[in-house]
């Protein structure tokens, strides 16, 4: 209540206007956009991390070959097309004439070779590409040529990827800088330009239109497809981190759009007459439980399927975000519902009414001998800290030997590396919650690989899911996709590399006079402000 009648007041705003915002003090422009994001923005260089926070500033100032529209289809951005020949092993794509990086020169194809170069080994997806290919080369200033080991259907959709990190051109001198260290100059040829000299970390980051960029005549739309049209002169990210005045600042006007609110103040913001609150992606946010698949007791496959009569995907959901059924979904599995990918197959054992004596008798069953079960969480006030309570409440109730450490999330981030046992500081299971966008085809799917050591923390080793995803990414098209994809999702749910748990939808608030925003991350071209 306390904080509901701060923000009716208008009274965070006015706190909001001395903490070091001098621009927001200002009378509101048309020409200018001001955006809360979801969290500082520290790391600059789009290849060097897969903070989703650097791939929306990748997208303000890059382009790449190829965008994804709504339907998660490639379409061509900088490219103006492609050809294929030799049954597949051949690609040539020519660049569209025209576009100019943000210091005037040419986007050409030893740009986008040098680019590629420095993202292939970076990426998951573009780790798979660099094994298929044989040669990489510009033939001329626009076009670029792939000669690949085998046919490579997928080459467009990779080359069209939104997760981080995004194959974004660069100019080759910047591409070109040692893959062991961030770039320092940020130049690309997308609809901003990046303002060093107003960057300030943790108080704002500003951009300017860029007045020579050329959209894509391509007809696309949606996500990253489509005209890329710009309508504000300016768009200035203020880094408010108290939420009470992020939302009291959008009350009045101080701000445009504020990325993420937390889950408790999104009524709140619906009851506000000018404020419109949506979904912010396309796809939700998809959560799982991670066990250790080297130590005990959870190397052991019976032990973790013996936990799924217990594990109730609603109680994760509402402890994350609450009980507004329009922010999560259950009954969801190792895809985003809403994705090509989605499907019911296999997810039985996680539907119907929970049984915890089931799981109890289950755990007996597969052999339970007493070993210490150790929660890795953080424990902040974060989704995932809300599920590793939700856990910390469950599995001393099954029986185990239960220890949970909660700790600061960048210790979470060091601690998960351990492959040690419990007793020598490991750990038995994590809990996550993950991008749509992530999860959105088997091909960057970390959490459905079964390449044991090599895979993401948690390491399962599961040869048939390694098979099934190189089938996926040789499919010859969507129907077989989703058909391999249905049995990678049963064959996960017996082998259990990760437990699915749910899926939560961002919510997102802005002023109802912003039109035309596009739904999937924070999106600033066509977006545009009613008169």
């Amino acid at each position: 209540m306390q904080r509901r009648a701060f923000l009716a007041g208008g009274l965070g705003a006015a706190g909001f206007a001395s903490l070091g915002h001098p621009a927001l003090a200002q009378p509101a422009r048309q020409r200018v956009l001001r955006f809360v994001p979801y969290t500082n923005l520290a790391i600059l260089d789009p290849i060097w991390t897969t903070v989703d926070i650097t791939r929306d500033h990748g997208y303000m100032v890059y382009d790449t070959l190829y965008g994804l529209d709504g339907n998660f289809q490639p379409r061509p951005q900088l490219a103006e097309g492609h050809r294929v020949e030799q049954d597949g092993r051949l690609w040539t794509i020519t660049l569209r004439s025209g576009p100019r990086f943000h210091d005037g020169e040419p986007v050409r194809a030893q740009d986008c070779v040098a680019s590629l170069e420095r993202w292939m080994p970076a990426a998951p997806m573009g780790q798979t590409l660099l094994a298929s290919l044989d040669e990489l080369r510009a033939v001329d200033d626009r076009r670029i040529q792939f000669r690949l080991k085998r046919p490579f259907p997928l080459l467009a959709a990779v080359l069209a990827q939104a997760t981080a990190p995004v194959p974004f051109i660069m100019p080759e001198r910047v591409a070109r800088t040692d893959r062991s260290k961030p770039i320092t100059e940020t130049v690309g040829s997308g609809p901003f330009v990046f303002k060093r000299d107003e960057y300030q970390l943790g108080v704002q980051t500003v951009y300017e239109r860029f007045g020579g960029y050329v959209p894509t005549p391509d007809g696309g739309s949606g996500l990253t497809a489509g005209p890329k049209q710009v309508h504000f002169d300016r768009v200035e990210w203020h880094h408010i981190p108290d939420a009470s005045t992020a939302g009291a600042a959008l009350q009045t006007g101080e701000v445009d759009w504020y990325a993420a609110p937390p889950a408790e103040l999104i009524d709140l913001l619906r009851s506000f007459r000018d404020v419109e609150v949506g979904r912010m992606e396309l796809l939700p946010a998809v959560m799982v439980m991670r066990p250790n698949h080297l130590q005990p007791p959870f190397d052991n496959k019976k032990l973790r399927q013996a936990l799924l009569p217990a594990l109730n995907q609603a109680d994760f959901a509402m402890a994350a975000v609450g009980t507004d059924p329009t922010q999560y979904a259950i009954g969801t599995g190792f895809f985003p519902p809403g994705s090509p990918m989605a499907s019911d197959a296999g997810l039985a054992p996680l539907l119907g009414p929970r049984d915890p004596d089931l799981a109890r008798r289950l755990i007996k069953e597969a052999g339970y001998a007493g070993e210490k079960v150790r929660l890795l969480g953080p424990a902040e006030g974060t989704v995932t800290a809300a599920m590793a309570q939700v856990t910390v409440d469950l599995f001393p109730r099954l029986g185990f030997d239960f220890e949970a450490t909660l700790v600061d999330s960048a210790t979470v981030t060091q601690r998960r590396r351990s492959m040690e046992p419990v007793e020598r500081g490991g750990w038995s299971v994590t809990c996550w919650a993950f991008p749509g966008l992530w999860f959105e085809n088997p091909g960057t799917h970390s959490l459905l690989r079964g390449n044991g050591r090599d895979a993401w923390f948690g390491w399962p080793d599961v040869p048939r899911l390694e098979a099934l995803r190189n089938a996926w990414l040789d499919a010859p098209d969507l129907a077989a996709q989703q058909r391999i994809a249905r049995e990678m999702q049963v064959v996960g749910m017996d082998e259990l590399p990760c437990i699915p748990l749910g899926s939560l939808y961002r919510m997102t608030a802005l002023k109802k006079t912003l039109q035309g925003r596009v739904t999937g991350f924070p999106i600033f071209w066509n977006l545009r402000r009613a008169a």
